[in-house]
């Protein structure tokens, strides 16, 4: 315990422990160079460990793609992928028939629920200049009320997404970005329907957090059953009661008392991720999460039999037209192309 608002703190790797209800969070940053006609790197791949390429090369790593970057058609149940793209894009395809292009601020919503496929690759659109990604992939955890639902997708595009800005008393600007739960007078756009967060009684909050230079903000207190972490992605160096903390850094903090963040010669940027814990058991088994192992076993069974709907695409690791915008493609067969 490092105060009676801290309660621990922790260096960051590639996968970040999260608290119930969420599972983990990842933080992909890649500068990938020019692409090609194929949205390809348009740089050799030599050297590389082609379908299990996280060992960052150059700036960058192709994940399990083989020649485009990412994530190749993959299962899940049981839980929930929110993708928050800050930089770059995604193009996404499932085994529903559902579809899309999102980045550059846009969050894609996903409910695994009784299963589904998808792939997640980052086409490299940009074919003049470096195709810089920068994104986070947040796993919320489902009830095991919702855990065999039916699985759906919605996109919350960044002109959608609400910012609160406001001023210290020395008038430095502190940006909340709110995803999921509401700060004052902003509000999140609804999340996917079955969702632990749909209920505000859970008080899911997803916020992007951007502190000026030198500047004071105060992150609020709330109900203190709540789970409430900090991750400290960018900057130079922040305080918190008295507390140091470095860039890279996670910061547990007790949900029923009021946080002074004050910033250092940098501008600060963080990730809130806090909510009421689900507090049900929770098996893991690669992309899978239940609440016993039986489940994981159905799971697999079940994947093996149905393969979830299989699979339509052309490519395993599919890619839209390089002429299309961001765009969405439901499984109903509705459309969206934000402005």
């Amino acid at each position: 315990m490092y105060n009676k608002i801290i309660s621990n703190i922790k260096p960051l790797g590639f996968t970040w422990q999260t608290n119930d209800p969420f599972l983990f969070c990842v933080h992909h940053l890649d500068h990938y160079p020019e692409g090609n006609d194929a949205m390809e790197p348009n740089a050799s791949l030599e050297g590389r460990n082609l379908g299990q390429d996280f060992t960052t090369k150059d700036g960058w790593r192709m994940y399990h793609g083989e020649t485009i970057p990412g994530f190749p058609a993959h299962p899940h149940r049981g839980f929930e992928t929110i993708t928050v793209v800050l930089d770059g894009f995604v193009d996404h395809s499932d085994s529903h028939g559902a579809s899309g292009r999102y980045g550059n601020g846009d969050v894609q919503w996903m409910t695994a629920g009784a299963g589904l496929q998808h792939s997640e690759m980052f086409p490299l659109l940009k074919k003049d200049e470096p195709n810089r990604l920068e994104l986070f992939q947040i796993w919320l955890n489902l009830p095991a009320a919702n855990k065999f639902v039916k699985p759906h997708y919605k996109m919350l595009w960044n002109n959608d997404i609400p910012i609160h800005s406001e001023n210290d008393e020395n008038g430095r600007k502190t940006d909340i970005r709110i995803i999921a739960g509401a700060y004052k007078e902003a509000m999140a756009p609804p999340p996917a329907p079955d969702s632990w967060a749909a209920n505000p009684e859970n008080h899911v909050g997803i916020w992007l957090i951007k502190i000026e230079a030198w500047g004071i903000f105060t992150l609020p207190a709330d109900l203190p059953e709540m789970n409430r972490s900090l991750y400290f992605y960018r900057g130079a160096k922040i305080s918190i009661e008295g507390i140091d903390i470095d860039p890279y850094n996670s910061i547990e903090l007790m949900a029923d008392q009021p946080a002074i963040i004050e910033n250092g010669e940098d501008d600060a940027y963080l990730l809130l991720l806090q909510g009421m814990p689900i507090g049900e058991p929770v098996v893991q088994h690669g992309p899978f999460v239940m609440n016993s192992p039986e489940e994981i076993h159905r799971a697999f069974a079940d994947y093996r039999a149905t393969q979830f709907g299989g699979w339509s695409w052309k490519r395993y690791d599919n890619i839209h037209s390089p002429t299309i915008g961001r765009f969405a493609k439901y499984d109903d067969g509705r459309e969206e192309f934000p402005m």
